[in-house]
C-alpha cells in the first residue's frame, strides 16, 4: 500500500500535519508513506521515522501550469492507494485528481467535493487539542483511525545536539544559567509585536532573571530589524543578549533551540517548532489570528496571550476580519496587560 499526504504550505503547517504519519504507521505498518511538501520546509520533518519519502513541490510547479501538470502526471505514475490532501488548494486539487487514488480525502469545499471520496467538515468546537490538531486528525476518520493523544515532534541527531552545544559554549554561553530564545520577528509585519513593546518584555526577562542569557531568532536578511529591537533594550539587557549567536539555517535554529529553557515571542513557526522539541513557550498572538486554532497544547509549559483575552468586546466578528487593523490593535496589546503572566511563566 502507498499513501501520499499533501501539505504545501508554511513550516508550522508542515510540522503539524506530520502527526498523520505516526497514526498512519500504526494502522498500516507495512505501507509506503510519502509526504508532499514545499522544499524549504523539509528541515522540520527531516529524520522523521514514520515518513518513507519526501516529494518536493518547488517554485517551478508553483509558477507554471505546464510544470504543475507534469508534476501531477508523475504523481499519477506512483499509483497511490490513498491521498490525504491537507492543503486543499487548487494545485493540490489537481495533483489529487491526477493521482487516481482509490481513496481521496480532504476538507469539504462545495466547489472541489467532486475530486474527493471523503470531504471532511472541520469541527469548530475545541476539545483536548487545538483546532489545528483536531482538524488534521479528522482526515483520518474515513480510514477508521481514531487518535487523540498525539503531537508534532522534531527529530534531531545526537551529532546535531552535540555540535550545537559546542557552538553555544564556544560562543560564551553558560548552559548552567537560563537561556531564552526570543522570537523577535514574526513571519510578516502583521504578525510582529511592536518593536518597543518587545524590547520592554526582554528587559522584563532580565529584571526577573538577571543571569539569563538571551538569543534572538532571526535570519541574516532580518538583521536590521533585529538590531532595532536590540537598540531599544536598556544597556543592562543588551549585555545579556548574544546578538551574533543565531542559527544561520532552519536546522541550526532547531539544534540551538534544543538547548534553551524556553522560546518567547511572536506566535508562528518558531513557537510550533519549540513545542515539537519539548521546549517551553510563551507566545504573543497577532490580533487577527485565531488563537484557538494554533495554541497547541496550552498548559503551564505553553502559555499564550491574545488581545481577545483582555478586550473581547472588540471582536464582534472572526479575527481574520481585523487583518487590516493589525497595527492599531497591536498597540492595544500593551506589555502591562500580561507582564504578570510572563513573570509567572519565568518562575
Amino acid at each position: 500500500m502507498k499513501i501520499l499526504v499533501i501539505q504545501q504550505k508554511m513550516i508550522g503547517d508542515v510540522l503539524t500535519s506530520s502527526i498523520l504519519f505516526e497514526a498512519l504507521r500504526h494502522k498500516y505498518p507495512q505501507a509506503q508513506l510519502h509526504y508532499l511538501i514545499n522544499e524549504h520546509t523539509y528541515p522540520v520533518v527531516e529524520n522523521n521515522p514514520f515518513i518513507d519519502r519526501y516529494i518536493f513541490f518547488t517554485k517551478t510547479e508553483e509558477n507554471s501550469k505546464k510544470a504543475l501538470i507534469k508534476f501531477a502526471k508523475n504523481i499519477q505514475s506512483q499509483h497511490y492507494d490513498i491521498v490525504i490532501d491537507v492543503y486543499s488548494k487548487l494545485s493540490s486539487n489537481i495533483i489529487t485528481a491526477f493521482s487516481k487514488a482509490k481513496t481521496k480525502i480532504s476538507y469539504h469545499k462545495s466547489y472541489t467535493s467532486f475530486v474527493y471520496d471523503y470531504n471532511i467538515k472541520r469541527q469548530q468546537n475545541l476539545e483536548a487539542n487545538s483546532l489545528a490538531i483536531t482538524h488534521r486528525l479528522q482526515l483520518l476518520k474515513p480510514l477508521g483511525i481514531e487518535v487523540k493523544d498525539i503531537q508534532p515532534k522534531i527529530y534531531l541527531t545526537e551529532k546535531e545536539i552535540h555540535d550545537s552545544k559546542q557552538f553555544l559554549e564556544d560562543s560564551g554561553i553558560d548552559l548552567n544559567h537560563p537561556l531564552y530564545m526570543i522570537s523577535v520577528l514574526g513571519s510578516g509585519e502583521n504578525k510582529t509585536y511592536p518593536f518597543d513593546y518587545m524590547a520592554k518584555l526582554i528587559d522584563e526577562i532580565i529584571n526577573e532573571k538577571p543571569e539569563a542569557q538571551i538569543l534572538f531568532n532571526y535570519i541574516p536578511n532580518q538583521e536590521r530589524e533585529a538590531q532595532a529591537i536590540y537598540d531599544l533594550c536598556v544597556p543592562k539587557t543588551q549585555k545579556q543578549i548574544y546578538f551574533e549567536v543565531f542559527g544561520k539555517s532552519l536546522r541550526e535554529f532547531l539544534t540551538i533551540t534544543q538547548h534553551c529553557d524556553a522560546l518567547i515571542g511572536n506566535e508562528g513557526g518558531a513557537i510550533n517548532m519549540a513545542k515539537a522539541l519539548n521546549i517551553k513557550t510563551f507566545a504573543i498572538f497577532s490580533p487577527w489570528i485565531n488563537k484557538n486554532t494554533w495554541n497547541l497544547f496550552e498548559n503551564k509549559n505553553h502559555v499564550s496571550v491574545h488581545l481577545k483575552d483582555f478586550n473581547p468586546e472588540i471582536y464582534n466578528q472572526e479575527e481574520k476580519k481585523f487583518k487590516n487593523q493589525t497595527e492599531i490593535l497591536y498597540k492595544q496589546l500593551k506589555p502591562k496587560l500580561f507582564i504578570d503572566k510572563l513573570r509567572t511563566f519565568l518562575k
